[in-house]
């Protein structure tokens, strides 16, 4: 993921981006009989990482892009640490942890850029045996209206869609289809989808931003392509204004 990722495209994902539903954090604690350490995968610019450290006394959040670290919240508890796309048990035991240590491994909208047998392995080798947990989601496209969801669905698929990658794919099915070898967790009949909301007040330059952050947006720029042209640029803020509301509440549902 880190290759389509200059400091411009991380600052706009460090802004653009939804932060993540309290209650999906609170439920996800609750599966973990102990707090002590917790491995945020794929952390981006610190999002899930930032709310971990609320409740985990430790936060071990790791990329492989130097750039969205920097924009990561710096918390006396997070140890930020850039690893590499490949990273081996070595490597792990070296910048991560050592075998049957962590409470809690999670992946934050980042999952479906992994190899996944590698990671798997990775992750039950790191996690506590017993009690361990990993936690994985994504999140869906914003609904704001009619109006500008239509143009969104055009946008994401039309005008975007040729520019993203094969992984997204696993977004679009918001997971499901997915392989993932572990067992429920006490209490729970099966180990997902769960379902959560997030709101996040936006204007239209705010809306502009979350749509630049994509990965496809950077790589259809790299192409010399700009997806946001003034044409489709008029229709969003159209359609955004129609009612005269210059900031709109955003609905994310959290997978």
């Amino acid at each position: 993921m880190a290759k389509w990722f200059d400091r411009y495209q991380a600052e706009q994902y460090s802004v653009g981006r939804p932060s993540y539903p309290q209650e999906l954090f609170n439920f996800i604690a609750s599966k973990t009989p102990s707090h002590d350490l917790a491995w945020d995968v794929g952390t981006g610019t610190g999002q899930a990482a930032q709310s971990l450290a609320n409740i985990y006394k430790n936060v071990i959040a790791t990329d492989i892009s130097p750039k969205q670290l920097e924009f990561a919240p710096k918390l006396p508890n997070i140890k930020y640490q850039s690893t590499s796309p490949k990273m081996s048990m070595s490597e792990l035991q070296h910048d991560i942890g050592s075998q049957s240590s962590f409470d809690l491994v999670t992946i934050a909208q980042a999952m479906h850029w992994f190899d996944l047998p590698t990671f798997y392995q990775q992750v039950k080798w790191i996690l506590k045996n017993p009690n361990g947990v990993i936690a994985a989601w994504c999140y869906t496209s914003p609904e704001v209206n009619t109006q500008v969801d239509s143009l969104f669905q055009r946008f994401y698929n039309i005008t975007a869609g040729p520019y993203f990658e094969s992984p997204r794919d696993l977004v679009d099915q918001k997971y499901e289809t997915i392989d993932f070898p572990f067992e429920p967790v006490d209490g729970l009949e099966h180990n997902g989808p769960f379902r959560f909301n997030s709101e996040k007040v936006m204007d239209v330059e705010d809306y502009f931003t979350y749509l630049r952050s994509w990965s496809a947006y950077q790589t259809a720029k790299e192409k010399g392509v700009e997806l946001l042209t003034d044409n489709v640029v008029q229709d969003f803020k159209r359609a955004w204004n129609d009612d005269g509301r210059l900031k709109r509440l955003l609905l994310f549902l959290f997978i």
